[in-house]
């Protein structure tokens, strides 16, 4: 791995313009209308897998076009109190695994609520969510990131991001949970809709998304040729007379966008060695975002980003939102 992209002291003043379409707030206010109009019908089903500092339950929820998302609410054995939150969305291709996956944040006293990502998780771990629309309405390259490209109505981030909206109200529906004090987290994909969560629900108190994908789609497809974001090249590269509509949906889906409606305080890691999601392209969203913001900086990493030292940031940065 080298540095590739531009360097630190260029990231930190790179504020690219936006392509937001004009009619992007009444598009997501329509969108979470539709998905209002069917009940959330959030049901919590405890499992029992043998801990005891834990508990776990299974959860259905409804998502887009009410179609049932699952995902796993974990609290800490021992409470005398409603908890803060912090739901978590997973990276491109993983699915919600098993609860004994997410002991984290429920171990350091937090309600936590992972979203399984509809249509995914046969990658590198396994997800219960199908995504009954999956045909997108196009021709698609293999993967996700192209499903429904022609159309932003029917492009398949309009319905994760749509159930990530969902899942911070199911959160927020759990008894137990302080709805006042919600987080949201994520690396990779999963950090690209914790941003796009953050600026769908701005009342988000924290967001912390990790090396995020889903952010300045133009640029990443331009500086790399690294997967995911090549199935939008390839896409291209076949559909030559396609580009400008691709580009225009993608708009609707862009973190950069997100980032200038999302008000929580955030903390952002980028690697600078990231071929996966470019710097500038975490850059683009951090630098836009509206929110009191820090970001912290792995010089010599790819998409692993900080890994564990980004954790123990992460446990610090909650620690002080709710000292």
């Amino acid at each position: 791995m080298a540095i590739f992209d531009l360097p630190l002291n260029e990231l930190k003043a790179y504020l690219p313009a936006r392509e937001e379409p004009a009619d992007f707030d009444s598009f997501w206010k329509s969108t979470l209308d539709e998905a209002r109009a069917f009940s959330l019908d959030a049901k919590f089903e405890k499992v029992d897998y043998g801990l005891v500092a834990q508990e776990t339950f299974d959860v259905t929820f409804n998502g887009f076009g009410g179609q049932p998302i699952k995902g796993w609410l974990i609290l800490p054995a021992n409470r005398t109190q409603k908890l803060p939150g912090v739901v978590e969305f997973i990276g491109y291709g993983g699915g919600r695994n098993f609860a004994i996956d997410w002991l984290l944040w429920s171990s350091a006293g937090y309600a936590h609520f992972v979203m399984d990502t509809r249509g995914q998780g046969s990658n590198w771990s396994r997800g219960d969510t199908p995504d009954l629309y999956a045909d997108g309405g196009n021709a698609h390259y293999p993967g996700s990131m192209t499903q429904g490209v022609l159309d932003p109505k029917h492009y398949f981030y309009r319905r994760v991001f749509t159930d990530a909206v969902r899942a911070i109200e199911a959160a927020r529906n759990h008894p137990e949970v302080d709805s006042s004090q919600i987080a949201v987290t994520g690396g990779s994909q999963g950090g690209g809709i914790t941003i796009a969560a953050a600026g769908l629900v701005p009342d988000v108190v924290a967001a912390m998304p990790d090396v995020p994908f889903l952010c300045h789609y133009r640029r990443a497809t331009e500086i790399e040729d690294t997967y995911p974001y090549k199935e939008i090249a390839e896409y291209c590269h076949v559909h030559r007379d396609k580009v400008d509509t691709v580009f225009k949906t993608l708009s609707y889906f862009d973190g950069v966008n997100f980032a200038t409606r999302a008000k929580a305080k955030t903390l952002f890691s980028v690697g600078l060695m990231d071929k996966v999601c470019p710097p500038s392209t975490v850059y683009a969203a951090y630098n836009h975002w509206a929110g009191e913001k820090e970001i912290k900086v792995y010089p010599y990493n790819g998409h692993e980003g900080g890994q564990s030292y980004q954790t123990i940031e992460k446990l610090k940065f909650m620690k002080n939102i709710w000292k």
